[in-house]
Order: C-alpha cells, then sequence, then structure tokens
C-alpha cells in the first residue's frame, strides 16, 4: 500500500486570516517503508513573515521571495501524492492550509477521508501525555538530534519513522537478507536495509559459554556435527 508523510511550515496559524503555505514535504512509503522518493518544495508566500513563525521554521521573506508561487509547483505536487493515504502529525492544520492555496486557485480540494492523523493516534496509543512530534521521537527512541528548527521535509522524514511505531509496523520490516544487500519493493525504489546504530549486547555470559565448552568435550571425537566440520589443513613436512 502506498501512503504519503506530509508535513508544511507557513507564515502563522489560520489560513483564513491571511496565512500561507510556505514549504511543503512529502515522504513516500510502501507497505509502511520509505522508498526513498521524496518531493520538496518552498514556496513564496506573497506577504511578510511575522516573527513568530520565522522563530519556528527559520524562513525569512527574503529567502521565499525568490522561491515559486504555489500554482508553479501544485501540479507536482499533486501529481505525487497521487490517490495515496497522506498521514499528517495534526492533520486538521496542514490540510486546511494546502486546501485555502488549493481554493484560491479554483482547484478542488483534498478530502479529509484520505488523511491519517498520527496526533489522533498518539493520543489514543499514549493518552495522558504529551504527543508532539519531539515526545514521539523520544519515546521511541528516534533521532531527532538535527531537528534544532522545524522544517517540512525532515519532519516528514521524522514522522514517517514515528507512524511506524505507531501502527506496530516495525517488525514487519525485518528483513532475512546478508549485510548491505538491497531491497527491491515493488518497483518504486531500491531501500537499503536499516541498520542499528548500536549493535546488541550479547546475550550469553561467559560463564554459559565456558559451561557449553565444557558440555560438548563430553561427547569425545564421534559427535556427529564432527563429520560436517572442515578437513584439517596438511601439514608441510618440509616447514
Amino acid at each position: 500500500m502506498r501512503e504519503i508523510v506530509l508535513d508544511t511550515e507557513t507564515t502563522g496559524l489560520d489560513p483564513l486570516r491571511g496565512d500561507r503555505l510556505v514549504e511543503i514535504g512529502c515522504v513516500e512509503m510502501f507497505n509502511r517503508m520509505p522508498t526513498g522518493q521524496t518531493f520538496h518544495r518552498y514556496m513564496n508566500p506573497e506577504r511578510d513573515m511575522p516573527a513568530e513563525a520565522f522563530a519556528v521554521h527559520g524562513l525569512s521573506a527574503e529567502f521565499l521571495a525568490t522561491k515559486p508561487l504555489f500554482p508553479e509547483v501544485v501540479d507536482e505536487f499533486l501529481e505525487f501524492i497521487g490517490d495515496a493515504p497522506l498521514v499528517i502529525h495534526n492533520a486538521s492544520f496542514d490540510i486546511s492550509f494546502i486546501n485555502a492555496e488549493l481554493d484560491r486557485i479554483k482547484r478542488a480540494a483534498i478530502p479529509r477521508e484520505r488523511l491519517v492523523d498520527t496526533l489522533l493516534l498518539a493520543r489514543r496509543k499514549h493518552p495522558g501525555v504529551s504527543n508532539r512530534l519531539d515526545d514521539l521521537c523520544s519515546r521511541y527512541a528516534i533521532d531527532n538530534s538535527h531537528r534544532t528548527k522545524h522544517g517540512a521535509l525532515l519532519d516528514a522524514e521524522l514522522l514517517a519513522e514515528v507512524y511506524v511505531d505507531l501502527v506496530g509496523a516495525r517488525q514487519s520490516q525485518l528483513l532475512l537478507a546478508s549485510e548491505g544487500e538491497e531491497i527491491r519493493i515493488n518497483a518504486a525504489g531500491d531501500t537499503p536495509r536499516r541498520q542499528r546504530l548500536t549493535p546488541l549486547a550479547p546475550r550469553i555470559s561467559d560463564a554459559e559459554r565456558e559451561a557449553h565448552r565444557a558440555f560438548i568435550a563430553t561427547l569425545g571425537d564421534k559427535a556427529i556435527w564432527n563429520e560436517f566440520l572442515p578437513a584439517p589443513a596438511a601439514v608441510d613436512p618440509a616447514g
């Protein structure tokens, strides 16, 4: 199943009061695994950038002034998301801005039936605690140390990892493949096997290893597995 994890940045909190979209980031997933395909665009909001919003994402009006307008990127954006479900944290916020931009250019709104709101999922799974993206990253041991400010693509990438844990799909990602092997997922792209950042600690103690060696020694040279061991290398008598 194809899904799109999506995040946006804006000039403020309310599109009905003139706030505009300034950044969209999308990550494609297939069967709950990122395919490596992304969509990322900055957009000129054609207005100033309030200090409060700048403090959140660091996108200035000067930086955005040279970026394309939403109508210039909308076709590429809609083509990328296709008809896939949209996975969004606090989905009502992001979709209200996207639909406001679509309405300005007389394009059809994205129906809310397509949305998967990870904030609602998190509140059901972890009631009574904070479920901001940073909190969920900490809860699921996802490294977000490079997230010093909000960024649509970075946040979408982090949310994709959080989403896998929220829906309990992490186990399905265990692949019986050799280290470094790449797995092709439904022709959507090559995705490298996930590697642990820190190897698991050994679960067998030195005492258990020694007890096993002692037990093996009691079985003698006729133990059946000795038939499958490679023959010892021949020794050259000449040295």
